[in-house]
């Protein structure tokens, strides 16, 4: 299992904006309303408290951060991933946040925030699982499956760096949340669960010893907000983001979702 430094390590909130940029004072957005898109199938960095059925995690408290001292109103909302980017996309909310790896061809459909979190991806497996110990003796074990869901980075790793390149390989059995992808390989359905650090260590540590990760990390992945293309949030959420890692707030959602937290516990 990784360690709780390597969880870190693989969070590093990279650098965003020159130094200089960090002692400007920040824009006033004049107590606007700014509707905020998120699934909650995402532990650490958002979900829902089976103990209180709030919405809470590292995203909600970056967010909620960001809002304060840019002096704008937030208004959650959820919707399903498979919809979200395309719903920002057309305007029907102004943010969306759930672990949204920054790639090219999303770029043509949303603008990205600058980055707030690194992260790599890890193989989630069942505890007592020993027929495969990484990517490549997992591909060898023909009979093995992989949850994931569409259009995730998690599904597209299984699909080029783990098997075949065939989006279509029955060996992948697709998932409308990442939840219920951990719930299939927790009841023995699939055998594995690609996801990356962060949703790792939260499912871990809520498993009670019924899951770990196995093999090497199979990629490094930055994560941003998403707006619709054109929106003017982007620039004071780019500057908010920079003050937040400047004076070591994103250091200690870290250390809070990370290290202090346990889920179901």
């Amino acid at each position: 299992m990784f360690s709780r430094r390597a969880v870190l390590a693989g969070l590093a909130a990279v650098a965003l904006m020159p130094a200089v940029a960090f002692a400007a004072d920040l824009p006033d957005l004049g107590g606007k309303t700014v509707v905020v898109v998120t699934e909650n199938a995402y532990p650490p960095l958002q979900f829902v408290d089976p103990k209180t059925g709030n919405q809470i995690g590292w995203e909600y408290d970056a967010m909620n951060e960001i809002a304060k001292r840019l002096n704008f109103k937030v208004e959650y909302q959820n919707t399903a991933w498979d919809a979200m980017i395309q719903a920002v996309s057309d305007n029907q909310y102004n943010i969306g946040m759930t672990g949204i790896t920054i790639k090219d061809d999303r770029k043509e459909k949303v603008d990205f925030s600058d980055p707030y979190m690194r992260s790599q991806q890890f193989m989630l497996v069942r505890a007592d699982e020993t027929r495969f110990t990484d990517a490549k003796s997992f591909a060898a074990l023909t009979d093995g499956l992989i949850a994931a869901q569409p259009g995730t980075s998690p599904f597209y790793t299984a699909v080029y760096e783990i098997l075949d390149g065939n989006e279509q390989n029955p060996r992948i059995k697709l998932f409308e949340t990442f939840g219920a992808t951990v719930q299939a390989l927790q009841g023995g359905d699939v055998d594995l669960v690609l996801t990356d650090s962060v949703a790792a260590k939260g499912y871990v540590d809520a498993s009670g010893g019924k899951l770990k990760v196995v093999g090497e990390p199979l990629g490094t992945e930055d994560f941003g907000f998403i707006f619709p293309k054109g929106s003017d949030l982007v620039a004071p959420v780019n500057a908010a983001i920079a003050a937040l890692k400047a004076d070591g707030t994103l250091d200690g959602l870290n250390k809070k979702w990370f290290l202090d937290y346990k889920m179901g516990q």
